[in-house]
């Protein structure tokens, strides 16, 4: 037995009031610097979490995994310890100088909305806008250009606390109907629903766990292809987050009897998706498998045959879309920044591809069939570009962007005069953008109204040398004027895999840091895309310790450029990023002074065992493999944890509905860190209820969770109140 948690609830109240009275002192006598953090560091300890001798062996080494019983989250005793963590944590955070200030300037910023560009169905547009305090964004239909918005799906209705969102949304090509995605709490479990767009009455068309679905209207709105997941009792037990497949659904007839159109006999771990070509003959499927490869399959609707194979056993990624007769495949074979090909859908065999688009400096990173032309976005230097191409390949024109910064989506029909796009930077809202494809000019359509002065902000891309000497780029962002004192309260991000891109994006939130003085950097590590897929492979697998290596090599920096020092460093990831600075901070604990973990990864040799965590064995390995378990055992977080050391001040976060990354790795990485510390930092835990890994989290809970993050960086390192 695990025995009693001894750290009652009221011992922990008792410990914050006594703190709090001792952080008044301290912030009055030292105008609100780090002095607290030792007086709060000597009146309240963690919650004992009772290590247990479990020990594996693997692969011939023994694997002590003291808290193993902390992977149980509905154990008694581990909602326990939790709720003792809670307190503890609360206890701390809540009485933290200057809490109520950043809380009120918080709740300003994240009252700036948030837009989309619209997606065009017949003469209605559709979009989502945010406005204010409301929680999530509404859908809006407007009726030609310049017509009257109206409410079309409004999920603010469907629970009083926000926590149900809206995920996904596909209109038909006539824009008859919409078909849209809910989840609640964060789970991102989707329930597909069907609404008649001029009336506003939901169909009974309801169909459940449609999880990021990807979804195809067939021409006549009368059906669509869409991907699914399997029920209960389906699969087994466990495996309902897998199994992916594709479908028919007709409007009006049960999804039960719904035709099974690919997927079956697949690898669980197969991700499908689903594009049909404008006449509604031919659907094109490409299979995702895990960021470095997939493959492309064709059915010819107008018989009664199975997809068949494009392309398929290549280590490269492809995706394809069919129209007016050819199948239009964007791939990286051969070509680390991408290229595009078209065949001929009655001959798409590899050996009849023809290169439409060679690869260039910048990185192709998708496409879209828009008016009869191709929409081609770049990304050069993790910025973003547009170009326009005849479907031959010859480039039109080049789309402008205002300045630096990011292309936030561009939709369209094939058959449109007329596309849209979102731009932002870090200090630009998003701004929605109307492109005229007759003119070859763009004007602005709509924009987020933000009270922030982008003239009084710095960005500069600096580029530094990383361990193997790789030359690596980062954001840094600050007030005008910066002085390099080497002694900046600094915050440094990253991500580094998944073949995601770190580009320029607007962060309402961020400015309450940035505000205060703070320097905001962004590092572009390799297992991103922002290079091609070359840079994403020196960063995945085998070659992992390249993104950490370039993450502390960009601390470095800073601090060697004067921008900060190891007293004023924080550093911030979450998912894969959360992966990314519990490594850091247990491969160079001294170099930072403060931590925010955000629903990370951390125990690299069980993360296989939990939720959908398989489809990440492409990226990290597998601690089942003999070669894959030393790779992952040589960086993994929680098992770097060692006794004695001094770990800088550490916030982990988590959400008890994370449906991608188990809350386990938090609440691990928090006992094993709180028993080994031997400095004055403090090791806290926050668990998030009705809450998963972000997506979809109303404003009132994302303002809670910044003032949490922000107040505990300003404590730490010192940022003056305001």
């Amino acid at each position: 037995m695990r025995g009693s948690l001894h750290l009652t609830f009221c011992t922990c109240t008792l410990f914050a009031l006594v703190a709090a009275i001792a952080l008044a002192k301290e912030n009055k006598s030292a105008g609100g610097g780090t002095a607290g953090a030792a007086a709060g560091a000597s009146l309240a300890k963690p919650p004992d979490a009772h290590p247990q001798a479990v020990v594996d062996e693997m692969h011939g080494q023994k694997i002590p995994d003291p808290y193993r019983w902390l992977e149980n989250g509905d154990d008694p005793q581990t909602l326990q310890y939790v709720k003792e963590q809670l307190a503890y944590t609360r206890s701390i955070l809540d009485h933290l100088p200057g809490r109520d200030q950043t809380h009120q300037r918080l709740s300003e910023l994240l009252s700036i909305g948030t837009l989309s560009a619209p997606q065009i169905g017949g003469d209605s547009y559709f979009y989502t806008r945010r406005e204010g305090t409301q929680n999530q964004p509404i859908l809006y239909v407007r009726r030609g250009l310049k017509g009257t918005d109206r409410v079309l799906v409004d999920v603010n209705q469907l629970a009083a606390d926000g926590t149900v969102a809206l995920d996904w949304w596909y209109p038909s090509h006539d824009g008859r109907y919409v078909a849209y995605g809910t989840s609640a709490n964060g789970s991102e479990i989707s329930t597909l629903h069907v609404i008649e767009t001029a009336t506003g009455r939901l169909l009974p068309d309801t169909i459940a766990r449609t999880r990021a679905a990807s979804l195809a209207w067939v021409p006549d709105a009368s059906g669509f292809f869409y991907t699914r997941y399997p029920s209960q009792g389906e699969v087994p037990p466990g495996q309902e987050v897998y199994y992916r497949k594709v479908f028919y659904h007709a409007l009006g007839t049960d999804p039960a009897r719904d035709s099974l159109i690919f997927g079956d006999g697949r690898d669980p771990q197969d991700w499908p998706n689903v594009e049909i070509s404008e006449d509604g003959r031919w659907l094109a499927i490409t299979v995702e498998q895990g960021w470095a490869k997939s493959e492309v399959y064709l059915k010819d609707l107008a018989h009664d045959l199975p997809p068949a194979a494009v392309v398929t056993g290549q280590q490269n990624l492809y995706l394809a879309k069919p129209f007016r007769g050819k199948l239009y495949i964007l791939s990286n074979e051969g070509a680390p920044r991408f290229r595009l090909f078209t065949a001929n859908l009655n001959q798409p065999q590899r050996a009849n591809w023809k290169e439409a688009i060679p690869q260039s400096v910048g990185v192709l990173k998708d496409f879209a069939i828009i008016g009869g032309e191709l929409f081609a976005e770049y990304e050069q230097n993790a910025t973003s570009q547009l170009k326009i191409f005849s479907l031959e390949g010859v480039l039109r024109n080049d789309v402008p962007m205002p300045t630096l910064g990011s292309l936030n989506l561009f939709h369209g029909n094939w058959d449109s005069k007329e596309a849209f796009f979102g731009f932002q930077s870090y200090a630009v809202p998003n701004t929605i953008y109307h492109y005229d494809l007759q003119s070859r000019t763009y004007d602005e359509w709509a924009k987020v109204d933000a009270p922030i002065a982008a003239s009084n902000y710095a960005i500069k891309q600096l580029w530094f040398h990383s361990k193997d000497g790789t030359r690596v780029p980062m954001f840094v962002v600050s007030k005008k004027g910066l002085k390099l004192d080497g002694r900046n309260p600094t915050l440094l991000t990253g991500y580094g895999g998944f073949n995601v891109s770190r580009t320029p994006v607007f962060s309402p939130g961020l400015f309450v840091w940035l505000e205060r003085g703070g320097v905001f950097a962004e590092a572009n590590l390799r297992g991103g895309s922002e290079f091609g897929e070359e840079w994403h492979r020196a960063g995945m697998l085998e070659k992992k310790q390249n993104v950490f290596d370039d993450f502390i090599a960009a601390a470095e920096f800073l601090i060697q450029q004067k921008y900060t020092d190891k007293n004023h460093l924080a550093i911030r990831g979450g998912s894969n990023g959360g992966l990314l600075v519990g490594v850091a901070m247990t491969q160079r604990p001294e170099l930072f002074k403060a931590v925010v973990c955000q629903v990370p990864l951390l125990d690299m040799l069980r993360y296989q065992n939990f939720s959908i965590a398989k489809l990440w064995i492409p990226e990290y390995g597998s601690s089942e493999d003999a070669t894959q378990f030393q790779w992952l055992f040589a960086y993994s977080p929680y098992h770097h944890v060692t006794p004695g050391v001094s770990y800088p001040a550490t916030l982990l976060m988590t959400a008890d509905s994370d449906s991608r990354v188990d809350p386990m790795h938090a609440k691990k990485m928090a006992a094993r860190l709180q028993a080994a510390n031997a400095g004055p930092n403090q090791i806290l835990l926050r668990v998030e209820p009705k809450a998963g890994h972000g997506a979809g989290k109303p404003i009132t809970k994302l303002l809670e969770e910044g003032t949490d993050i922000y107040s505990f960086l300003f404590w730490q390192l010192g940022l003056p109140l305001k």
